[in-house]
C-alpha cells in the first residue's frame, strides 16, 4: 500500500469512528431527554390497590381504613393487599409475602394505581423479585415517598412515570390541617394540573430551567447509586428530601451523589423538606442548606428551597418522570408540571 493509500485509509477510519462516536452520543442525549410514559390518569370507578412493600404496620389499621375512605370518597374502588399487616419482622410480611402482593397489583389490568400503605424500609428487597411485563402492557400509577424511591427509580428507568404522593400511613388527622397533601395527591391521580409557588429563600440559586422532574429521598438515591436503578440526571431536574440523618451523613450521601456525577449536566435542583437533622456532639457548623450549596458550588443551575415535599405533615404530589418548568428569583421559585 502506498503512503498516499495508508493515509486515506486512515482519514477514512478516523471519520468513520467519530462519526459513530457523535451519533452514539447523540442518541444517548435523546434517550436521556425522551419523554417518560404517562400512565392512564383514574376516573371515577377506577380500582386503587393497597399494598405495603416495605415496613411493618402494627397498629396502623386505623390509617389504612382513613386511607380506604378517601379514596371511596372520590368515587374510586379499593383493594387491599393480602399480606398488608403480615409481619415479618422489620418488615409487611416475608419479602415473598410483600412481593405477591405487589406482583398481583402489576399484573392486574384492572387496577389502576398501587399506593404504597408506607414506607420504612424494605423496596429494595423486592424490585427485583417482581416482573413488569404487564406492567408495561397495562401501566399504572405507583404512588409514595420515602423508601418508595426505590420504586420511582425503577419506573424512572423503565421508562414510566410515577407520583410521589402521601401513603396511607399519612391519612390521620393532621391531614385535616394541611388540605393540599390530600388534595394535590387528587389533582395529580385524576390528571388536574400542578403548580406550586414556593416561598422565598435566602440559599435560592436563581434562574430558569425545564427538564423531566426525577428524585426523591436522598438515602434512598444514595442506596442506589451503581445499581441498575440509578438515576440518569442529565438534562434533568433533581428533587431531595431527607428526614433524620446528622448533618455530616447529609454531607457524606451529597458528596456521594456528586462524585457519581449527580449533578455534573443537572438542569435543575429543588429541595424539599430536611427533617429532624438530628444534633452532634461535634457541630458541623453550617445549616442544612449552605451544605447543599456547597456540593452544587460547581455548577450553574437554579436552585429551590422550600417545596412543601417529604416526611412533613404538608407533603404535595409531584409527578416524577414529567417534563417540568422550574423559575427561580429574588422572590421565591414557581414550579409547574
Amino acid at each position: 500500500m502506498s503512503k498516499k493509500a495508508f493515509l486515506t485509509t486512515c482519514f477514512c477510519l478516523i471519520f468513520f469512528f467519530g462519526s459513530l462516536y457523535s451519533y452514539a452520543q447523540n442518541s444517548q442525549k435523546q434517550l436521556n431527554t425522551t419523554s417518560l410514559i404517562k400512565p392512564p390518569f383514574l376516573k371515577p370507578g377506577d380500582t386503587v390497590a393497597i399494598v405495603a412493600p416495605a415496613g411493618i404496620l402494627k397498629n396502623r389499621t386505623q390509617e389504612v381504613n382513613n386511607a380506604k375512605r378517601l379514596l371511596e370518597s372520590w368515587g374510586l374502588k379499593v383493594t387491599v393487599g393480602k399480606h398488608v399487616y403480615s409481619n415479618g419482622g422489620h418488615f409487611a410480611g416475608t419479602d415473598h409475602e410483600r412481593c405477591e402482593d405487589f406482583q398481583k397489583a402489576l399484573d392486574n389490568p384492572n387496577i389502576k394505581a398501587i399506593w404504597a400503605a408506607r414506607g420504612g424500609y424494605g423496596s429494595v428487597r423486592v424490585l427485583d423479585l417482581l416482573d413488569y411485563s404487564a406492567f408495561k402492557k397495562h401501566p399504572k400509577w405507583i404512588v409514595g415517598y420515602s423508601d418508595i424511591t426505590a420504586f420511582h427509580n425503577q419506573m424512572n428507568v423503565l421508562g414510566f412515570q410515577s407520583l410521589h404522593a402521601i401513603m396511607c400511613t399519612s391519612v390521620t388527622h393532621e391531614l385535616e390541617e394541611y388540605p393540599e397533601s390530600a388534595a394535590t395527591f387528587k389533582k395529580a391521580l385524576f390528571g388536574e394540573q400542578l403548580e406550586y409557588i414556593l416561598e422565598a429563600s435566602t440559599y435560592n440559586k436563581t434562574g430558569d430551567a425545564k427538564g423531566q422532574l426525577v428524585g426523591g429521598n436522598l438515602a434512598i438515591l444514595t442506596s442506589m447509586l451503581g445499581s441498575k436503578t440509578s438515576l440518569d440526571t442529565e438534562g434533568k431536574i433533581l428533587f431531595i428530601e431527607e428526614i433524620g440523618e446528622y448533618a455530616y451523613s447529609i454531607d457524606r450521601m451529597l458528596q456521594s451523589l456528586k462524585r457519581a456525577g449527580y449533578f455534573k449536566n443537572c438542569a435543575g435542583l429543588i429541595i424539599g423538606d430536611m427533617s429532624k437533622v438530628k444534633k452532634n456532639t461535634t457541630k458541623f457548623g453550617k445549616p442544612v442548606q449552605q451544605i447543599i450549596l456547597d456540593v452544587v458550588a460547581d455548577y450553574n443551575f437554579p436552585v429551590a428551597f422550600n417545596m412543601k415535599a417529604g416526611h412533613e405533615p404538608d407533603n404535595r404530589a409531584m409527578i416524577f418522570g414529567s417534563e417540568i418548568e422550574l423559575k427561580v428569583d429574588e422572590n421565591g421559585a414557581k414550579v409547574g408540571f
